[in-house]
């Protein structure tokens, strides 16, 4: 089967919604959180612990994987679930990201995108039709068009110029899509100019994918501007499919989008920080390198069920980070993770008592002190 997203439930004050997303592997609640196993692993958690932190969907990325171990090793291994050894669902990004990170404007050609391998540096050539291919063999339950991730700021006519290659990128891809089992999302694209994004997304839908992702936000623009963004596509994606926000992982961009009708969110940041030491609370994120957490007996959060704030102390914690081990790593990365998806399930129950818009505002109030 494919997937499908089951509308529950609408706040009457906004564009929040629940439902309940139907896939191979399971049904899961939206709005959700998806952790990123960038190459078939979440940095240092086992599928264990992300079961227990409530994760649903785990990410991985085409890019990477192509690279190593290579696309037939992963379906030799009977494929992404098999091979990371994950029994919830999983999607595949199309490697887009990466692959503009490391190509050059001149590179963007209209059959696809000449670059350099970030590991040896050797030529490599990246097409929709490639992109589609690798993630057939990867076998992951959703999978992404193929599209141009253009810079910010852009130039309105590079832009213009860069969603209609993107559009006729996704028509080829979804041509070459073989997988019957495999649900294929399109990617709405236009920056922050909002007849681009209307018109990338109402030519997006017209192709009548399984699923819409709102592309090229949290680039380097400003909160606002990456809200906007959100706003001008919305309105342009079908009611009855999953809309998913591509790399948004902070909490009070998490609420915004929610409140904007968003569904589905992943992002690195909650591992990443960990891994430098940072966590995230209530009351804003916390350095746990510094000296005033040397002491310090009590959790990460107070009330907070997650294992690591069940059993160890931001004290025991600050030693790990500052000595170097790695269990200070993981032990912030399964909060960090468990503090997004206990957010989700908070922002679900506020949309079904109609209480979203009051609870963002005492939420961004704790968390950094500041108000609407």
């Amino acid at each position: 089967m494919k997937i499908k997203h089951e509308l529950k439930y609408k706040d009457i004050n906004c564009q929040a919604r629940t439902g309940i997303l139907h896939t191979p592997k399971g049904s899961f609640e939206t709005p959700m959180f998806m952790p990123v196993g960038t190459q078939a692993t979440v940095k240092m958690l086992t599928p264990e612990e992300l079961n227990k932190c409530g994760s649903a969907i785990v990410l991985s990325n085409t890019y990477h994987l192509w690279l190593r171990p290579g696309e037939d090793i992963v379906k030799e291994a009977g494929g992404l679930h098999k091979f990371m050894n994950y029994n919830g669902p999983i999607l595949t990004d199309s490697g887009g990201f990466q692959v503009f990170s490391l190509a050059q404007p001149k590179d963007i050609k209209e059959d696809g995108v000449y670059f350099k391998s970030h590991i040896d540096g050797s030529s490599l050539f990246l097409s929709p039709e490639k992109a589609i291919e690798i993630q057939n063999k990867l076998g992951a339950d959703i999978i992404m068009s193929f599209d141009e991730c253009p810079p910010f700021p852009s130039t309105y006519e590079y832009m213009k110029e860069s969603i209609e290659r993107t559009i006729r990128w996704a028509i080829r891809g979804k041509k070459a899509h073989n997988n019957i089992k495999q649900s294929l999302f399109g990617i709405v694209q236009g920056g922050a100019f909002e007849d681009l994004r209307k018109h990338s997304a109402l030519e997006t839908v017209k192709l009548d994918f399984d699923g819409y992702s709102i592309g090229g936000v949290s680039v380097g623009e400003d909160k606002d501007t990456m809200y906007k963004m959100i706003d001008y596509a919305i309105p342009y994606l079908p009611e009855d499919k999953p809309r998913y926000l591509m790399g948004v992982g902070d909490p009070i961009d998490i609420i915004e989008g929610v409140i904007r009708g968003v569904d589905m969110f992943d992002c690195v940041l909650p591992t990443r920080i960990a891994r430098h030491g940072s966590a995230f609370t209530k009351k804003g994120r916390i350095n746990l390198k510094n000296s005033q957490y040397k002491t310090n007996w009590t959790p990460i959060e107070e009330n907070c069920e997650c294992y690591t704030c069940q059993n160890y102390t931001k004290g025991y914690i600050r030693h790990l980070i500052t000595a170097g081990e790695t269990l200070g790593g993981r032990l912030i990365s399964i909060h960090n993770i468990r503090f997004l998806i206990k957010l989700t399930e908070e922002l679900r129950q506020k949309i079904k008592e109609g209480q979203l818009l009051e609870f963002k505002k005492e939420f961004k109030k704790e968390y950094m002190g500041g108000d609407d």
